[in-house]
């Protein structure tokens, strides 16, 4: 997924890490030494004659903007296959957690397939735990030098580091050479990829087997995974092969590797397989992971080995700990779904989490199976994680992910609501991440963002919103709550967006502009849904899922199945170009409003073709007059109603995008006037004459476009209407900024 429930994006309000102080020559020792036991690698010239290198992606590949080909990641799958992906890649791995040292010896046999029409003689794995060996990974570097926020910003302290060692590498039993690389250009001590240079060259559409040997050192949990005490969270744990991407597949015309570094904000993207891994833990501890577990336990020597397989998925995670209480299990039984068994495992502290979990864990899987397609899988696990280690909550990963803890769960509380929402979002990868499979390092929107948009039409349709108070404001009336969409559009950067939906993960203004992923394309998603109707967008999203489950779709991809699927091709493209392709700020604001009495003006006129002079003292007697004379006439007229007609204008100011507008104006005898209207002019003037006076004017009336930056100057009335100055709209989004700098990015 992501960087998990990030309910908002308020990344700026967030604490900083405290500056890593440079570790010097000392701590680094250990991994140059490691480093000079490896084998030395042949220049990739040299590695196999005659054989080409294949390029990486682009270091700052973002949006693409061609769809791919039709038979890209062999074609779409129309469900009489014997599998439900295309599998490229299969893993055997045996793992032994210690417990007590938090390492992992690792033995993993590797089996992968040249998709490709040409030979491979390199291929490249990412090592993603390195992000976390010392200050100088490309992680830590931008943490550091671009002053980033991450997530919940845990410092890391001496001896909490972690990393990844390649203890052997072969080939049909020839040794393997290897080296580090960076394919981004970052810091040549970055070594979250390393290059294989492979004895035998792998032929077009034929597979290689490596056998790896691998050992970790889990870091303390800081950034998604590791420990805390006796609690493991082994996420991105194992060598894992980049994509090869081939012509037409997300904008690629000739293969490319697409392996980029680990990135402080980007995330992950690897090719579909199979799982079929052992783990070794002690006795006593409770195993939760990726996919079902096959066979019965084999116990020896005071350890268990459980064995977990998953295929048609292109990750695997795992927890392990002493501390687990008694599972809660339950089962969730859908159209075209195998029944799902759904565990949650959790701490004692936290019992009273369990069953809201599992609740919207299972009411999930009723919605995104209505709403998008069937769950394909038989299993969901849901971690609550322990206290002290709410980095590791938030996160996604196929069939498994982690939640967040919190002490009252009671329903109506913050809490609760958070609980809630933090589990349908974590869920709701298990599509966006986990089926769709798209690029999160270059079009983190695909996921992060649809994700949170979908979140939030789920939690609008459960009529689910968040209680902006206090017991005591309750208990004096008041009890505003704020709807999903109005917290997205918060978080969204609406008075200055710094990037593109589109850029990708690590090539960002600032933190909290990476978190505009999540609520800016939630925000932009709902403007799309008011433009072309909520029926409509459904079934575009539905054609999308059901066109690329499986595959690795781009966002062009993504837009051509939303002009297919809405038919409002001016729309979606319109949306794309301001907000995807590039960032544009959306600003219409009211400048004038004003109603006044059309009365007859003084001057000379012509009558019976004679001129005459129309003095003021005649006009102002002759206007009192007929003022008096249609009081008596209507003595239950309203303010605002009269012998005279009233002339209303309304000027309204364009600072941003072109956005269809509408302007509705309301008279004083309940008529009203409505104006739609677009255009990059940057006023516009509208006025009628009516018998009535105007009472209010008002942009957006239907609340459509929360892109706008600022809805207090969409609307005026002519009378002073305090609510507005007491700027309640202000005064809550200072409080949630507060509020979610807990929430954000999980």
């Amino acid at each position: 997924m992501a960087q998990s429930h990030r309910l908002l994006s308020w990344g700026t309000t967030m604490p900083r890490i405290r500056a890593l102080a440079a570790l010097g020559f000392l701590l680094c020792l250990p991994f140059a030494t490691a480093a000079a036991k490896q084998p030395a690698a042949a220049p990739a010239a040299q590695a196999n004659a005659g054989c080409a290198d294949i390029p990486f992606a682009a270091a700052n590949a973002a949006a693409v903007s061609v769809p791919s080909a039709p038979d890209a990641w062999g074609g779409p799958r129309k469900g009489d296959e014997a599998t439900l992906s295309d599998r490229v890649v299969r893993y055997e791995i045996q793992a032994t957690l210690d417990p007590a040292k938090h390492t992992i010896d690792g033995k993993q046999k590797l089996t992968w397939r040249n998709r490709s029409a040409q030979p491979v003689c390199a291929v490249y794995l990412h090592l993603y735990l390195n992000a976390f060996e010392s200050a100088n990974s490309t992680f830590m570097t931008e943490q550091r030098n671009l002053s980033f926020a991450f997530r919940s910003d845990v410092p890391i302290e001496d001896g909490d580091w972690g990393y990844s060692r390649l203890q052997k590498v072969q080939q049909g039993g020839q040794a393997v050479k290897w080296r580090y690389v960076q394919p981004d250009g970052g810091p040549s001590t970055d070594r979250t990829v390393v290059r294989l240079d492979l004895p035998q060259p792998v032929a077009p559409g034929a597979s290689t087997t490596l056998d790896i040997d691998f050992f970790n050192q889990l870091p303390r949990v800081t950034a998604r995974t590791g420990y805390y005490g006796t609690f493991h969270l082994v996420a991105q744990w194992f060598p894992k092969i980049g994509v090869l991407e081939t012509p037409g597949e997300r904008g690629a015309t000739a293969p490319r590797w697409n392996v980029h570094e680990f990135h402080m904000h980007s995330e992950f993207y690897a090719d579909f397989g199979e799982y079929d891994v052992r783990i070794t833990v002690p006795k006593d501890y409770t195993v939760g992971a990726t996919g079902e577990e096959t066979g019965a336990p084999v116990e020896r020597d005071g350890k268990i080995t459980r064995r977990f397989v998953q295929g048609d998925v292109h990750d695997f995670a795992w927890t392990a700990d002493n501390r687990y209480a008694k599972p809660l299990d339950g089962t969730y039984e859908g159209p075209g779904s195998p029944k799902v068994k759904v565990r949650v495992l959790y701490h004692p502290e936290y019992e009273n989490n369990a069953q809201p979990a599992l609740q919207a864990t299972i009411d999930s899987l009723a919605y995104f199976s209505r709403t998008l397609g069937p769950y394909p899988y038989k299993t969901v696990t849901v971690v609550i994680p322990p206290f002290n280690a709410q980095e590791a909550g938030g996160m996604e990963y196929p069939t498994f992910f982690t939640a967040s803890s919190y002490k009252n769960v009671d329903p109506g509380t913050l809490t609760r609501y958070a609980l809630d929402f933090v589990t349908i979002h974590e869920f709701g990868h298990g599509y966006f991440y986990g089926i769709l499979a798209s690029n999160e390092f270059e079009e983190p929107m695909l996921d992060e963002g649809l994700n949170e948009y979908w979140d939030q039409r789920m939690l609008r349709e459960r009529k689910q919103g968040l209680d902006v108070t206090t017991p005591f404001l309750k208990k004096i009336g008041f009890a505003p709550n704020l709807a999903g969409f109005d917290m997205e559009r918060l978080g969204a950067m609406n008075d200055a967006p710094g990037d593109a939906l589109g850029q990708n993960s690590w090539n960002r203004m600032s933190s909290r502009s990476y978190g505009t992923v999540y609520a800016r394309t939630a925000t932009t998603m709902h403007d799309l849904e008011q433009a072309v109707g909520k029926e409509a967008l459904e079934r575009a999203f539905k054609l999308y899922y059901a066109r690329w489950k499986f595959r690795h779709p781009s966002i062009a991809d993504f837009r051509e199945a939303l002009i297919e699927g809405t038919g409002q091709r001016a729309t979606v493209e319109r949306i794309f170009a301001q907000q995807v392709y590039s960032t544009r700020k959306v600003d219409d604001s009211i400048a004038q409003f004003s109603s006044k009495e059309a009365l007859p003006v003084p001057g000379y006129v012509e009558r019976g073709g004679k001129r005459i002079e129309l003095t003021s003292e005649a006009l102002d007697k002759a206007v009192a007059d007929k003022r008096k004379a249609w009081k008596e006439k209507h003595p239950k007229a309203k303010e605002g109603e009269g012998p005279f007609p009233y002339r209303t204008m309304v000027l309204v100011k364009r600072d941003g995008a072109d956005v269809p507008q509408t302007l509705r104006v309301t008279f004083a005898d309940g008529s009203s006037e409505t104006v739609r209207f677009s255009g990059t002019q940057p006023w516009q003037r509208f006025s009628w004459t009516k018998r009535s006076k105007a009472v209010s004017a008002q942009l957006d009336p239907d609340g459509n476009i929360n892109l706008d930056r600022n809805k207090l100057d969409n609307g005026r009335t002519l009378e002073s209407d305090r609510s507005a100055t007491r700027r309640w709209t202000g005064d809550v989004a200072a409080a949630l900024q507060t509020l979610f700098a807990m929430l954000v990015s999980l």
